[in-house]
């Protein structure tokens, strides 16, 4: 393909992205707010009975509704984006290799939604107890806006950084990264994963930053792993 042709594979490729997400946030539009709800637990079992988020300005609730679909609509339509993803890079693959799709987007997508589910469940209310905690001597006065921007980062980020597994397979079938590569760079890595997590994490402790940074590791010592067992083999050199 020539470059104009990979450019325009890339445009089909991101508007079927983009009408996945915009069919997602659609759907997700009829119950942005019971999807907020869920989105307030991570707070709301650190509030006093009786507390709410609050808003500053009257077009906030409605702004709001809308960033919450928006990424309802992102996670609901990953999927079809990984699988838009899967489509661009298949020309540049062996045969047998294309015969992947499914695990690639079984794979891609569970930890996509995992690493999202982990920022719920685990990162968010961490990173929400100590911000309280810091603040406990005040009168708290959070905005759904700054909640929200604060939770979208922070589930999109490591919904991202959980796909490295599946980075490192790719790299390693193409030879550009070996096992034994990593491992070697074992200690730049966790350097660099550490100032990811700092870009990530919306403050600048250290106890907040850890909790990015150890799943990331864990993440890396795996795809030491991937690497080692579905990297490419180097073939012996011919005897002369």
């Amino acid at each position: 393909m020539t470059l104009v042709e990979h450019l325009e594979e890339l445009r089909r490729r991101l508007f079927v992205s983009l009408i996945a997400v915009f069919v997602g946030f659609l759907v997700a539009w009829a119950w942005s707010q019971e999807i907020f709800h869920w989105l307030e637990v991570p707070i709301q079992q650190f509030l006093e009975p009786g507390d709410k988020l609050a808003f500053t300005a009257l077009a906030d609730p409605f702004m709001l509704y809308i960033k919450v679909a928006l990424l309802a609509g992102i996670f609901a339509a990953s999927p079809v984006v990984l699988l838009q993803l899967w489509l661009f890079i298949r020309p540049g693959l062996y045969p047998h290799e294309r015969r992947m799709v499914l695990p690639f987007l079984f794979f891609t997508t569970v930890f996509f939604l995992g690493g999202g589910y982990f920022g719920y469940r685990v990162a968010f209310p961490m990173v929400v107890r100590f911000l309280l905690g810091v603040g406990k001597d005040f009168k708290q006065v959070v905005t759904i806006q700054s909640y929200f921007a604060m939770m979208s980062k922070i589930l999109l980020g490591l919904g991202l950084v959980f796909e490295l597994p599946i980075l490192v397979f790719f790299l390693a079938r193409l030879g550009l990264v070996t096992a034994r590569m990593m491992v070697r760079g074992l200690r730049w890595a966790i350097l660099a994963i550490f100032i990811i997590a700092a870009v990530i994490t919306p403050t600048p402790d250290v106890a907040t930053q850890t909790v990015f940074a150890v799943p990331m590791i864990l993440l890396y010592l795996l795809g030491i792993l991937v690497a080692a067992v579905f990297g490419r083999k180097r073939r012996p050199a011919d005897g002369g």
